[in-house]
């Protein structure tokens, strides 16, 4: 059984950037995905998903450095579903994306990609020397 999920939107909210006490990036941020279809009445209808999004480590880094409020942007991940009670002895549930993949829709903008040299020993960006490169999309 695959939890794998591609979305496309744009962030309703700044990418907020934390560490964990042992160092590791998480970046967190809300992703409206909007669609429009024609009822059976034929009437256009108009839904909104927000969904909050969660990257770790680079990925995490790169999102809070390069994406904003407003961007439209591709999101690959999985589901995760978070499970607690409240005060009052409820029980609550939240349905989070964990990102793998994140990147910036080109269907109406162009984009210019900077790989980093961010890491340690073993990174595969430090094996070209640890220079940023810049990568053109789009033609």
């Amino acid at each position: 059984m695959s939890n794998n999920v591609t979305v496309v939107g744009n962030l309703t909210r700044e990418p907020e950037l934390r560490y964990t006490p042992s160092g590791a990036a998480v970046t967190k941020f809300g992703l409206a995905v909007n669609r429009s279809y024609n009822n059976r009445n034929g009437e256009r209808v108009e839904q909104t998903d927000f969904f909050d999004v969660t990257a770790w480590r680079e990925l995490g880094e790169n999102i809070a450095e390069s994406l904003s409020t407003g961007s439209r942007v591709l999101v690959t991940g999985r589901l995760q579903q978070d499970r607690w009670e409240n005060d009052s002895g409820e029980k609550r549930s939240k349905i989070t994306i964990v990102a793998d993949e994140v990147g910036p829709s080109l269907r109406w903008a162009t984009a210019a990609v900077t790989k980093t040299s961010r890491g340690g020993p073993g990174d595969w960006q430090n094996q070209s020397g640890g220079q940023e490169e810049e990568v053109p999309t789009g033609a």
